[in-house]
């Protein structure tokens, strides 16, 4: 049976048997041949970044099947969001989990795009989900500004201990992290820069 588990503004997620069917919804806003060309450059990137995942067996679903336009079927992950458990359990132990594999995707050259606590399931270990925006850099700004999507969906979701989170996931990212020192002293500009946003 197919259930729809999720839709959002770029893609519908359905779950059937042990797979997750992610399908790329077409926008009406943007001229037709565009939107086919993005959904599937965006459907093959997303794919090639499980492959890469899969093959340094990162936690993550694996990619199943997918046909270079909109679909792509995925591996079901069984578990619970760390949105739901973070508060709940040893936070420092699980937000330094999350730091550490950070760092195993930044090495990799890997940008999630989309760090939210809604994207991490624990099962036997933390997994990753969701690389719908994620892409391949290893520049020093884009990994601090990954980490600054972190920090503000801790502090958006787990108000009363985001600060001990984030602190326990960045100690274990810089000892993971290549460059780890480096990035970290640029997360401190991009965070500057979303200070100064509102106050032109």
């Amino acid at each position: 049976m197919k259930e729809l588990i999720y839709q959002g503004a770029e893609a519908r997620l359905y779950h059937v048997d042990d797979k997750v069917i992610k399908e790329r919804v077409r926008k009406d806003y943007r001229i037709p041949e565009i939107d086919v060309l993005l959904r599937a450059s965006r459907t093959k990137r997303e794919e090639k970044v499980y492959r890469i995942l899969e093959s340094i067996k990162f936690p993550a679903p694996r990619a199943i099947e997918c046909d270079g336009k909109q679909h792509l079927v995925m591996e079901y992950i069984k578990g619970k969001l760390i949105r739901d458990v973070l508060a709940k359990g040893n936070y420092e132990e699980l937000a330094s989990e999350v730091g550490k594999k950070i760092a195993i995707l930044h090495n990799n050259g890997i940008i999630h795009g989309d760090l939210t606590t809604s994207n991490m399931i624990l099962s036997d270990e933390i997994y990753f989900i969701d690389f719908g925006l994620s892409f391949f850099s290893q520049k020093i700004e884009d990994k601090a500004t990954d980490l600054h999507l972190l920090k503000e969906a801790f502090e958006s979701t787990h108000p009363a201990i985001w600060e001990e989170s984030f602190e326990c996931a960045l100690k274990a990212y810089e000892k993971q992290a290549e460059h780890g020192k480096e990035i970290l002293e640029r997360l401190k500009n991009v965070e500057k820069r979303g200070r100064n946003k509102g106050k032109f």
